[in-house]
């Protein structure tokens, strides 16, 4: 991982002059930027340059950002990755989330929104490199250093967000957190709470603790959030 004040940002987007103004505009704050403009570029300055973050247009021609995307993550590369859609629709938000993002802005989008999107992606990424120690409930162990996430012997491969979700979850265990609560902290920026981000995300993690038959431990408490508990009632 680089500095703080050196970190690399790779920008796919294949409007050149959205791509353009972004770099200048990262540049301007203090991060390396490599642009492209298509998905197979993206793939190839990856493997030449590992960014510590990643901005990610949906539609670009050759191979694009969803593609890009869920071959990232089957390669288990876990670099963030902020998306970008010229499309409002929630459906199209979802997919985005569903192929692997931590993230999503649609366009046109503030400037301001989007350099707090990405403080908050590296702020995470960092705060898991500072800690250690296992959580664990039931079968379900959490490794804070090698970030190992296990159902028995099972290991489960999460996306940065998803980690960091579980986590939380986990350091909360039994209790009900509230939506509201979840965004804040684990987006650290205003966030619209009716969208579906979080949503699609505990859908994630639940099928990804759930694919080896095993019994449900993440719940949704409709109308207020989510709660991890254990399968099996504490002993009276």
């Amino acid at each position: 991982m680089s500095t703080m004040n050196a970190r690399t940002v790779l920008v796919a987007e294949d409007d050149i002059q959205v791509r353009e103004a972004l770099v200048r505009a990262l540049r301007f704050e203090g991060y390396v930027v490599v642009g492209v403009n298509d998905g197979a570029g993206a793939l190839e300055a990856i493997d030449e340059q590992t960014p510590d973050v990643i901005v990610l247009d949906v539609s670009m021609p050759f191979v694009d950002g969803l593609s890009v995307c869920r071959r990232l993550r089957a390669r288990g590369d876990h670099t963030p990755i902020l998306m970008l859609t010229a499309r409002g629709e929630v459906a199209d938000r979802v997919d985005g989330l569903d192929a692997g993002a931590d993230d999503y802005l649609a366009k046109p989008f503030a400037l301001d929104e989007l350099l707090a999107r990405l403080r908050a992606l590296l702020r995470r990424v960092d705060d898991a490199d500072a800690d250690v120690g296992t959580l664990a409930l039931d079968d379900l162990s959490l490794d804070l250093a090698t970030r190992e996430v296990r159902r028995g012997d099972r290991l489960i491969e999460l996306t940065p967000t998803e980690f960091e979700i579980l986590v939380m979850l986990m350091r909360n265990a039994r209790a009900v957190l509230h939506r509201s609560a979840m965004y804040s902290e684990i987006w650290g920026y205003e966030s619209d709470t009716s969208s579906k981000a979080l949503d699609v995300h505990i859908r994630l993690i639940r099928r990804k603790l759930e694919a080896g038959g095993e019994d449900r431990l993440l719940h949704t408490v409709h109308g207020v959030g989510y709660v991890l508990r254990p399968a099996t009632p504490d002993p009276r």
